[in-house]
Formats: C-alpha cells, sequence, structure tokens
C-alpha cells in the first residue's frame, strides 16, 4: 500500500496544481456572478450579448465542472486508501489508473494559454499548382476537417467556395464553431502535401500535390481593430455555388477589399447580401488581427534576436498514400501509419502533440 499512497499523493499535487493554473475558485465565482445575470428580468432583450453571456458561461463550467469531477472521484478513491484495507487493493489499483489517464487527458486543458484559444474558428483551404490534381486535394482537406468537426459535435458552415473546373476545390472558407476550436485548429495553419498514385493520370504515375490551410480565430466585438469605410471597396455579385433558392437569382454575393493592405475576402453562401456583408468583415477583421499580431512579433524577434520554432508558412504535414501508408508532422516528427483514418478526420494526435510540442518550447 506504500506505492498505493505515494501514487495517490502526487494525483493529489497534480489536481491541486491544475485547480490552481485554472482558476478554478475564480470561475466559480464567475459562473455564479453570470448566472445571476441570466436570471434578471430582460436578460434576452438583447439575444446577441445575452448569447455572448451564455457562451462564456458554457466555457467557465466545461474547466470546472470537469476539474470538479476529477477531484470528487479523487476524494472517493482516497477515502478507499485510508481504510487501508489489503481487500480493495485490486480496486483501487484499478481506480488509480483510470484517474491518471484521466489527469494526463486533462492536462491538455492548460495546453490553451493563447489569447484566442476558445474561439471558434475560421479556416481557409486553397489548392496550389497542379491543376485538377491540386484541387482534389484541397477537397480531400475539407473532407478531413469537415469530418473532424462532425466527430466533436461542432457545427460547420461554408462560407465561400470556388470550384476546379473539373473536380475538387480552387479554394473554400468555411467557419466551424465549437469549445476552443480555434486552439486546436491553430496547429494547421501551414502547407500540406500529398503524395499518392493520381486517379486523374492515365498512366498512373505518382503525383505530389500542395494546399495552404490558414486558420483564423473568430474575432467577436469588443476588440480594437479599426476599419474604416473609406478604406474599403465593396463588390456585390451573383453567388455560383452547388445551387440553392438564393443562388444565381440576386447579388448576394460579397467580395470585400481592404485597400490599404490588399486583403480581399468573400463570401457568397449567406442567405442575404447584409448576412454575406457581415460574415466578410468578421473574416476580415480576423485577417487584420493576425496580420498586426504578425508584425508584433517579427519586430519582438528583432528586437530579442530569437526565432520562432515554427514557421506558419512552411511545409507541415506530409500525407503519403504510394508507395506506403503514412502521415509525418515535420514539426512534431510525429507519424501515423493509418493515413486513411487521418484523412477521415482522426486527427487529434497531431493537434495534441503540437500543443504539446509548443508548450516544451516555451518552458
Amino acid at each position: 500500500m506504500q506505492e498505493i499512497n505515494k501514487r495517490v499523493q502526487q494525483l493529489e499535487k497534480e489536481l491541486v496544481h491544475f485547480g490552481q493554473i485554472l482558476k478554478i475558485e475564480e470561475k466559480k465565482t464567475a459562473i455564479e456572478k453570470l448566472q445571476f445575470k441570466m436570471s434578471e428580468p430582460g436578460f434576452w432583450d438583447d439575444s446577441k450579448k445575452a448569447q455572448s453571456l451564455v457562451d462564456e458561461l458554457k466555457y467557465l463550467k466545461s474547466d470546472v465542472d470537469d476539474w470538479q469531477s476529477l477531484y470528487t472521484a479523487f476524494i472517493n478513491l482516497e477515502e478507499i486508501v485510508n481504510l487501508d484495507d489489503l481487500s480493495f487493493e485490486k480496486d483501487v489499483l484499478k481506480e488509480l489508473k483510470r484517474l491518471e489517464g484521466d489527469c494526463e487527458q486533462f492536462k491538455l486543458k492548460i495546453l490553451f494559454p493563447g489569447k484566442f484559444d476558445n474561439a471558434n474558428a475560421i479556416v481557409e483551404i486553397n489548392s496550389g499548382a497542379g491543376g485538377t490534381e491540386a484541387c482534389d486535394w484541397a477537397a480531400m482537406l475539407f473532407r478531413m476537417y469537415f469530418r473532424w468537426a462532425e466527430d466533436k459535435g461542432f457545427k460547420l458552415k461554408v462560407l465561400d467556395e470556388l470550384r476546379g473546373e473539373e473536380a475538387g476545390l480552387k479554394s473554400i472558407t468555411f467557419f466551424i464553431q465549437g469549445l476552443r476550436c480555434y486552439g486546436l485548429l491553430r496547429s494547421e495553419r501551414g502547407v500540406h502535401r500529398l503524395v499518392r498514385i493520381s486517379p486523374f493520370d492515365a498512366n498512373k504515375r505518382r503525383h505530389t500535390s500542395f494546399a495552404s490551410v490558414d486558420v483564423l480565430p473568430e474575432i467577436k466585438d469588443g476588440l480594437e481593430i479599426e476599419i474604416k469605410p473609406e478604406e474599403l471597396k465593396i463588390d456585390t455579385y451573383r453567388a455560383s455555388g452547388a445551387g440553392g433558392q438564393h443562388v444565381n437569382v440576386t447579388d448576394s454575393a460579397v467580395r470585400i477589399t481592404h485597400l490599404p493592405t490588399g486583403i480581399v475576402v468573400v463570401c457568397q453562401n449567406e442567405r442575404s447580401q447584409h448576412q454575406n456583408k457581415q460574415a466578410a468583415l468578421q473574416i476580415l477583421k480576423a485577417k487584420l488581427y493576425e496580420r498586426r499580431e504578425d508584425h508584433n512579433r517579427k519586430e519582438l524577434e528583432k528586437v530579442s534576436g530569437t526565432k520562432r520554432r515554427i514557421e506558419w508558412g512552411s511545409q507541415i504535414r506530409s500525407y503519403v498514400l504510394h508507395p506506403y501508408l503514412l502521415v509525418k508532422d515535420h514539426r512534431t516528427d510525429l507519424e501515423v501509419g493509418d493515413a486513411k483514418s487521418v484523412l477521415e478526420g482522426k486527427i487529434d494526435n497531431f493537434l495534441y502533440a503540437y500543443l504539446r510540442f509548443m508548450s516544451e518550447s516555451e518552458e
């Protein structure tokens, strides 16, 4: 039982430490205040503000409930251990092993220190050079993220897409709504490489295709990103897509050009021109924020003389389907032999490996 007691003491230290890092007691107080606000008359009069508070409550409760569940299970285990009854040893070891595994998973919550890691994500995929082959690869990547979001129970909405001439996608922009979505997907930003026997090549030769993925956080109201109306060039045109009652009927699609930076954003899949404009402005705000942050990081590097270990624009992952099956992340060196399951959305191993890698590199 001496070894069990040591493991139990270590487990308690970790749980207390997690509670301090995640500021569980502060979040409990914040939850009480939010719940009081939600009980006040007229809370839903301003639906936008109300929904923002509901989302904040969900985030806070996620941390508190998960930690409390672990800590309660630990207290129950500790009570059995304190009985010092050897007849319970087998059950204690089984429960202790389960709790230690749960603690390892819980550590992942601490890997989300970024300002927008809890935000929803805006994802853009652009095919590289290579015509139909590259467009097909972009479509495969979109399917991968679609299946990942589906498995997580996240909501995915396509904002804009440009089909390839024969197959696939030249580009696609979509929105994923879910807990810590940006914090998880920020690791996907970069160039993705595919090696396979092309289904579009009659000679069955091996082809290498590239597609770039960009991931932006949803920037909600309140952040100081100034966009002056005179800096915008707004064009409207008829949407072109898979169909629907609004496609090719009204000039509902919106293209916004930010003149000072040359950034262009497009949205055409919402129901009205107004909704497309709002969605496009949201994407523009996220791009301008990322541009500002990139500039700040580069200036900091000049002053400190340090370089980031991750270069966003570089090739981050290779998906090899011939002559063998392998997916390799070139930043973390994680390799997975079941490439087909990865392309079906099983990418959590890569996401968490990157988070651990970045956490360790910042220590």
